[in-house]
């Protein structure tokens, strides 16, 4: 069988960009579909911090409560223990914001929330288990995507249509573009460790390497810096990093003696961008337009902020009939690319601190030995984690009859 849907804008991809963009057009009353591969969104280690910026967002869509009310843990400041010397990396006390904290909440509890916010509108569908194969051209201009689900082959037709399915995109491959990489030093091991009573530890532990904690009420995940292409998965492998484990805080070591090489996730990082986000009929956002490091966990934080970009500059030919010209989805691209470039900057020059750790004598980076001297630039820091460099927020015209905040042209 074959089926055929038209709709105003369809979405590749079902995480954090793909589902904001599709709540606030679907609230705006347009048609929109979105279509995630997978059946739920029920995938471990994903990035689970959720900004001050977007939770006000979420204010701004009226979903803050929903996601107060989840199981989430918060943290006013990002702390940082340097071989026993105590530092606050991030301060997010001061920021002008309603939520002066950075929740974690797992991703999938955070697509959920998106998501059931979104089927509330009319407009809005949800394809789940509906993998993207290729786009449809017509006259040289994108018009459409094909592939299939549980029933058989699709074809979605839609005016406009968002990539929004990460950094191993296939449709972005399939109209050639291609993503420009910046060389990434280190890679990411995640994995879960027993969570004592009472039990806590500084958020960033430095040693024979770095290990991220984050609490999830019964169990501590795990994020472990290496240097990139060090790790093969082997039980050599997982043994020299229980060694490094048991240097930097020995009852994490302990706890992380029983791991196996199938309890260890490898994340891979990689820094890259594309020259161009769009073709004609089709734009590109979050990971599919540029590949963040994990560092500060701002890669969600910035998708998101480029959907919000999106829907208020694409909104206005959406919403009259029309189909986004080449000039809407290129003021998207320059709307978007200072913030990248800026935070991939930022990202690049702390591989180095983030992976100069062994020696224990070793003086601290110049950049710790600052905040150290002058703990108020944490405030700085605490802002650009926070907020993001060009952060988004919804237009404020007066509220629509079924209670949505109409964006601003």
């Amino acid at each position: 069988m074959s089926t055929r849907i038209d709709t105003d804008c369809v979405i590749v991809g079902g995480g954090p960009a793909g589902l904001m963009l599709g709540l606030i057009l679907a609230r705006e009353g347009l048609d929109v579909t979105v279509v995630e591969k997978h059946a739920d969104f029920l995938r471990d280690f994903r990035g689970d911090t959720i900004h001050p910026s977007t939770q006000q967002l979420l204010g701004d869509l009226g979903l803050l409560d929903e996601f107060l009310a989840t199981a989430h843990s918060d943290m006013d400041r990002v702390t940082l223990s340097w071989h026993g010397t105590e530092l606050t990396l991030a301060d997010f006390s001061h920021l002008p914001t309603p939520r002066r904290v950075m929740s974690f909440l797992p991703q999938w509890d955070f697509l959920d929330l998106l998501a059931a916010a979104a089927i509330r509108h009319p407009g809005f569908r949800l394809l789940r288990s509906t993998r993207i194969h290729d786009v449809v051209r017509e006259a040289g201009r994108i018009v459409g995507v094909t592939g299939a689900d549980a029933e058989g082959a699709i074809e979605i037709r839609a005016r406009l249509v968002v990539d929004a399915s990460g950094r191993d995109s296939q449709i972005r491959e399939a109209v050639g573009l291609t993503p420009r990489g910046v060389a990434a030093a280190m890679d990411v091991l995640w994995f879960r460790l027993p969570k004592g009573p009472d039990e806590a530890y500084p958020f960033i532990q430095a040693g024979a390497g770095m290990i991220i904690t984050i609490d999830r009420g019964d169990f501590f995940q795990i994020a472990h810096v290496i240097p990139a292409g060090s790790w093969t998965g082997t039980d050599r492998d997982v043994a020299r990093m229980t060694r490094r484990l048991m240097s930097i805080s020995p009852r994490l070591g302990a706890s992380a003696a029983g791991l196996r090489t199938d309890d260890v996730h490898l994340l891979r990082v990689r820094l890259e961008r594309l020259h161009r986000w769009y073709v004609d009929g089709m734009l590109c956002i979050g990971d599919a337009a540029h590949a963040m490091s994990p560092a500060g966990g701002v890669g969600i934080n910035l998708a998101i902020q480029d959907a919000v970009a999106a829907a208020r500059i694409l909104r206005p030919a959406l919403a009259h009939g029309g189909r986004p010209r080449r000039a809407d989805l290129r003021r998207v691209q320059r709307r978007r690319t200072w913030p990248t470039l800026v935070t991939q900057t930022v990202q690049r020059a702390l591989q180095g601190p983030l992976l100069s750790t062994s020696d224990a004598d070793a003086p601290l980076p110049p950049v710790l030995r600052m905040l150290r001297r002058h703990p108020a630039l944490s405030r700085l820091t605490g802002r650009f984690v926070g907020l993001g460099a060009r952060p988004e927020r919804l237009g404020r015209r007066a509220v629509r009859s079924d209670g949505a905040a109409p964006l601003r042209a």
